[in-house]
């Protein structure tokens, strides 16, 4: 099985109504962050379900894959990653990862980035040193960034929240919305789990972010305490 097959088994399944909703929700068009990429119109759901017939084609296979226009071949690419890091042993994990990061200039979708980041540089990263997420989120790159607090997303389901408060901190002032929504979700999740810690990290920083972060980070607050730091926030920046 390779590349062309595969991608001739995708464009089976396009249907241009999909593609055309696709490629306005990621903001594809001349100025916007997705500019130039191409959809064919494929859900989710049924991508992840061609990961099984898929799921062990060879790495020049994923990488042409991962090298095509078509933003549903890149998310079958990484999917298929991820099935591969999950089942690899500790060898193979370390050259996924390795190329994962390689090529994360193909990774360049919010969506792309949400779905194997954590799996994969995350999952790598568990037990060792995290300095690689920290050069990330100093990348001009603004997927880089994203892949760099998402991959602590990891680190938050074993309750390890140190790094992830780090490079939000590193991003607090970012100045695309992606990363405001992505820091402010990661924030959440850590809130999710350990709301005095979230706390503690918003006394200090509250009225300086942005205000997509704060909303995202305290969106499962009690509604009363939601609304205080809105309009303590709010004292500040108006």
């Amino acid at each position: 099985m390779n590349a062309t097959t595969i991608q001739t088994r995708l464009k089976a399944l396009a249907n241009a109504k999909d593609a055309k909703n696709l490629s306005w929700y990621f903001k594809t068009g001349p100025g916007d962050y997705g500019e130039g990429d191409v959809f064919i119109g494929i859900r989710v759901p049924v991508i992840r379900k061609l990961v099984k017939e898929f799921k062990e084609v060879d790495e020049k296979t994923i990488l042409n894959l991962l090298a095509s226009p078509i933003h549903e071949a890149r998310m079958l690419a990484l999917f298929i990653l991820v099935w591969q890091f999950e089942t690899a042993t500790a060898g193979d994990r370390e050259r996924i990862y390795r190329l994962y990061l390689a090529h994360a200039g193909r990774i360049n979708n919010w969506d792309l980035v949400d779905l194997s980041a954590p799996a994969i540089v995350g999952g790598y990263l568990l037990g060792r040193s995290h300095r690689p997420l920290f050069r990330l989120a100093k990348s001009k790159i603004l997927w880089e960034r994203r892949i760099a607090i998402l991959a602590t997303f990891a680190f938050i389901r074993c309750n390890d929240y140190a790094d992830s408060l780090l490079i939000a901190d590193l991003l607090l002032h970012d100045p695309h919305d992606l990363i405001h929504k992505a820091v402010g979700w990661m924030l959440r999740e850590v809130g999710k789990r350990d709301q005095a810690t979230l706390e503690s990290f918003l006394a200090l920083r509250c009225r300086e972010m942005p205000r997509t972060m704060l909303r995202y980070a305290i969106e499962r607050f009690p509604e009363a305490r939601r609304q205080y730091y809105l309009r303590y926030a709010s004292h500040f920046t108006e």
